[in-house]
C-alpha cells in the first residue's frame, strides 16, 4: 500500500478526530492515559503480556464513488477502474488510520478490520472504514515499519502473542485485489451441458485468474514491505452492488519477518482467562 507523509496523513484527518487525538495526548502528558480499544478482555491480556500497551482505537473513513465500466457480454475480464476505485477507497481508509495512530504516538496498530458500506442516497458509493487499536511498546522500542510509520496487522490478540513470542514481527496489512467481469455462458453451450456433469470451463477460468490476480498483489505489497512471509491469508469475494456476473476478489493478510536482534521479544506468560 502506498503511503504519504505523517504531515499530509494527519492533514486528512477532520476536525472532530483531531479533537479527540489531542485531548487524548494532552491526557498522557499530563499523566491521566486513558484508552479505549476494540479489543476482548482475552486480547488486551495478550497484547499487554506481550510487552504492549493500547494507546487508543483508531479510525479511518473514505466516503467514496466508484466509476462505472461495463465489461463485455461473452468475455472475461478484469474491470481495471473498478479494481482502482477500490483498492484506493481502502487506501485512503486505512491512511487515515494510520494517521491517527501517528498522533497518539502508537508504534503499531492490532485487530485491524475493514469494512464496506453502500450507502442507500448513492447507489456507486460506498463508505470504506478501517478501525483497530493503537499499541506503544512499554519499554518504549520502536516496533515501526522501515517507512516509519506504524505497523499494522489484522491479527487479534491471540495471534499477535504467539507471534511475537515466536520471534517474528508484523510489518503491515497488505491487499491485493481485482474485480473481474465473468463471461455468460452461450446458448449453445447451456443446451450442451443441461442436466449434466460437467466443468463450465469459463466460469473456472475466470475466477482463477481472478484470485491470482488479487493474490499476486498482495504478495507484491508484502515484498515491498521486505517481509518473509504473509500470514493469516483471506479470500473474499463479493458483488457488492454490482451486477452478478462482476464480483470483487479481495487478498488480505499480514506480512511478516523475523525480529531482529534491536528488539526485546516477550517472555512466555501465562495469561489466565486468555485462550490460545
Amino acid at each position: 500500500m502506498t503511503t504519504t507523509g505523517p504531515t499530509e496523513r494527519q492533514g486528512q484527518l477532520p476536525e472532530a478526530a483531531r479533537w479527540r487525538l489531542n485531548d487524548l495526548r494532552q491526557r498522557a502528558e499530563s499523566g491521566h492515559r486513558f484508552a479505549a480499544t476494540d479489543l476482548s478482555v482475552d486480547e488486551f491480556l495478550l497484547v499487554q503480556a506481550a510487552g504492549f500497551e493500547p494507546v487508543g482505537m483508531v479510525v479511518g473513513s473514505s466516503v467514496y464513488q466508484l466509476g462505472t465500466q461495463w465489461g463485455q457480454f461473452n468475455q472475461n475480464m478484469e474491470l481495471q477502474v473498478l479494481t482502482q476505485g477500490m483498492y484506493h477507497a481502502r487506501q485512503l481508509a486505512m491512511s487515515r488510520m494510520e494517521a491517527e495512530a501517528q498522533a497518539l504516538g502508537a508504534v503499531g496498530i492490532v485487530g485491524v478490520r475493514l469494512t464496506i458500506r453502500f450507502l442507500v442516497y448513492g447507489t456507486h458509493i460506498g463508505e470504506f472504514t478501517a478501525v483497530g487499536t493503537g499499541v506503544r511498546h512499554k519499554e518504549g522500542q520502536d516496533w515501526r515499519a522501515d517507512s516509519g510509520q506504524p505497523f499494522t496487522s489484522d491479527l487479534d490478540g491471540q495471534g499477535f502473542y504467539k507471534l511475537l513470542s515466536a520471534g517474528f514481527r508484523p510489518l503491515g496489512l497488505v491487499m491485493g485485489n481485482c474485480v473481474y467481469h465473468i463471461a455468460h455462458r452461450s446458448f449453445g453451450n447451456i443446451l450442451r451441458t443441461t442436466g449434466t456433469n460437467a466443468e463450465v470451463g469459463v466460469f473456472t477460468q475466470a475466477l482463477y485468474e481472478a484470485r491470482e490476480l488479487a493474490m499476486s498483489r498482495m504478495q507484491a505489497e508484502g515484498e515491498r514491505l521486505n517481509a518473509s512471509t504473509v500470514v493469516d491469508t483471506k479470500l473474499g469475494i463479493s458483488s457488492h452492488t454490482w451486477e452478478p456476473h462482476v464480483e470483487e476478489f479481495l487478498s488480505l493478510g499480514t506480512a511478516i519477518r523475523p525480529t531482529t536482534g534491536d528488539l526485546t521479544l516477550p517472555k512466555p506468560q501465562l495469561v489466565l482467562g486468555a485462550n490460545g
